[in-house]
């Protein structure tokens, strides 16, 4: 080889070391690497991995890529109703659909599901109508009243009008009458955080109390709306206490819906065995498993925070009922995941510029029936534990690499990091001889290398998973 020429290629090396990191465009000319920018007023696990992914804070209005907005925000900004809602670049992100309350308020769920039901039913889908039944008998107050009044009474017996005062004699039962343990209910305020406002009752004058205490009138259209839902009664014990559990869901698209399910979640569990007992009713350790409630109890552990891992749960659940009826319970989670998404799509605003992680509440039963308790469209993504910081550091990571501010994803992907596709237009729907048809409890992928998941699921179908360095672990002594 000449001089000149090795000269020429040893200056062609150069040039390819001093543009690592930088975008080259057709022409040939080296462009700076752009810059992400992001915005939050949220000092928690996401400020941390934005940081971590190599985005800059910014603080301006409008000066940014991807925003970790709250609720408000959204509500304010973006939504149809707003007279100047803000127009966004095609190239922006923010974490909210405008209309999210039609999923995470309880009386709009409760509604929507409803709806749904009928709509298969008129459609001649009797048999997916009868798959909505996940969600526990519930009734808006104060305008389904009625129709909850003549539900309770069901629980005191037939029907019998007495002539002679006029008045159905169940109305006097239930009304001073403790109800047994299958006809206990719960209310709960449907713009309710953390177990504000929640309580247990099994007499309709606790309602009646309740009513005085909100000024309450049927056709009071500003009074507080709750839900009054039938209480599950014989949940899934573990050691004897009931748990519910978070799972997560990522929406990127409502039109068509995209779904993907993250792997791992958690239970939190009461610090107190669970007990029907009627002098327990009211015993919120007993009976309310948020995080809020149970760390005001004396037998708190500040160090475990009372949850569990739902690897743990699913390997619990494998030696205990056996892989086939744990498959099963799992799937149908994360069925009731996808149909109540199906049961909004219609209502939701499908902005191209938003996306959504939600944070699933579902309890079980005693023979491992599903229910959904509630959907938030802000779990926390605050850590109390070290665990719990791994967890949602990886949960936030994969998530921004689905949402793919660097535009590296080829649409196809169907398993990146701890997340996999659910549903895209319809199910996802894994190889008859495949032994899992979800993952949920399953070990997360997040930060395993390509090369590997290839082997596993084919090179098609799996994503990028940064894995970007997770910072120590520091608790915070407050956290927004």
């Amino acid at each position: 080889m000449k001089k000149k020429d090795r000269q020429d290629q040893d200056d062609a090396k150069g040039v390819v070391l001093a543009n690592a990191g930088k975008v080259v465009a057709k022409e040939g000319k080296v462009l700076a690497k752009k810059e992400f920018r992001f915005k939050t007023v949220f000092r928690n696990v996401i400020l941390d991995v934005l940081r971590a992914r190599g985005y800059k804070e910014y603080d301006d209005d409008n000066e940014w890529d991807f925003f970790w907005a709250d609720v408000r925000w959204v509500r304010e900004n973006l939504h149809t109703n707003v007279t100047n809602s803000k127009r966004l670049d095609d190239t922006q992100r923010v974490n909210h659909f405008p209309n999210h309350f039609e999923l995470c308020r309880k009386d709009s769920l409760a509604k929507n599901l409803k709806r749904a039901q009928k709509n298969l039913i008129r459609d001649g889908q009797a048999a997916e109508a009868a798959q909505y039944d996940f969600l526990p008998k519930s009734f808006v107050l104060p305008g389904e009243y009625g129709p909850f009044l003549e539900e309770f009474k069901k629980g005191f017996g037939s029907y019998d009008y007495d002539n002679k005062s006029q008045i159905d004699n169940r109305e006097l039962k239930c009304s001073k009458k403790a109800a047994g343990n299958d006809n206990i209910w719960i209310m709960k305020p449907v713009g309710g955080l953390q177990g504000k406002g929640i309580f247990l009752f099994n007499k309709l004058c606790e309602i009646s109390d309740w009513k005085k205490g909100v000024a309450w009138t049927a056709d009071d259209a500003q009074a507080e709306t709750y839900l009054a839902q039938h209480y599950i009664a014989n949940p899934y014990l573990v050691g004897g206490r009931k748990f519910d559990l978070r799972l997560y869901a990522l929406v990127t698209s409502y039109s068509p819906l995209k779904v993907w399910i993250y792997r791992e979640g958690f239970a939190r569990f009461s610090n107190h065995r669970f007990t029907m007992a009627k002098s327990d009713i009211k015993n919120a350790f007993v009976h309310l498993t948020n995080v809020a409630i149970q760390s005001q109890d004396a037998n708190y552990n500040a160090e475990t925070g009372c949850k569990w891992g739902t690897s743990s749960m699913r390997k619990h659940m494998n030696f205990r009922h056996g892989e086939e009826a744990t498959n099963k319970c799992f799937h149908e989670m994360q069925n009731v995941i996808i149909r109540s998404l199906l049961a909004v799509q219609k209502v939701m605003i499908n902005d191209g510029n938003c996306v959504e992680l939600y944070g699933y509440d579902l309890m079980m039963d005693n023979v491992l029936k599903p229910y959904l308790i509630e959907v938030n469209a802000s779990p926390s993504v605050s850590a109390d534990t070290e665990d719990d910081y791994r967890l949602k550091f990886g949960l936030l990571d994969d998530m921004m690499t689905i949402v793919d501010m660097e535009k590296k994803l080829t649409g196809q992907e169907e398993h990146i990091g701890g997340f996999d596709l659910a549903y895209n237009g319809a199910m996802i729907k894994q190889p008859p001889a495949y032994e899992l048809q979800s993952h949920i409890g399953c070990k997360g992928d997040h930060g395993q290398s390509m090369r590997q998941l290839s082997r596993i699921y084919g090179a098609q179908k799996v994503g990028p998973s940064s894995g970007c360095k997770q910072p120590p672990y520091r608790k915070k002594k407050s956290a927004h």
